[in-house]
């Protein structure tokens, strides 16, 4: 996400001509999102992004369970 948000950052800096970037190349303003483009490929095929979800659901999960138990007054265990 920060190399896109990098991408259009350069990008509206190259169109507007602000500062240094108004004698760079179209090239340079392009290569943020080509690796934005294979940072997502990356994580998609690697199963990065499936693992990153299914653990985030696991933590919400978890504190229903602790948050549940504390209003019955069970002790949680602390992992």
């Amino acid at each position: 996400m920060y190399l896109l948000i990098l991408g259009i950052g350069l990008l509206l800096m190259r169109y507007l001509e602000i500062g240094f970037m108004a004698g760079v190349s179209w090239w340079w303003v392009a290569v943020p999102f080509g690796l934005t483009v294979a940072w997502w490929a990356w994580a998609d095929t690697t199963g990065y992004t499936k693992r990153k979800e299914v653990e985030k659901m696991d933590r919400k999960k978890q504190a229903r369970i602790d948050k549940q138990r504390e209003a019955l007054g069970i002790r949680t265990r602390r992992r």
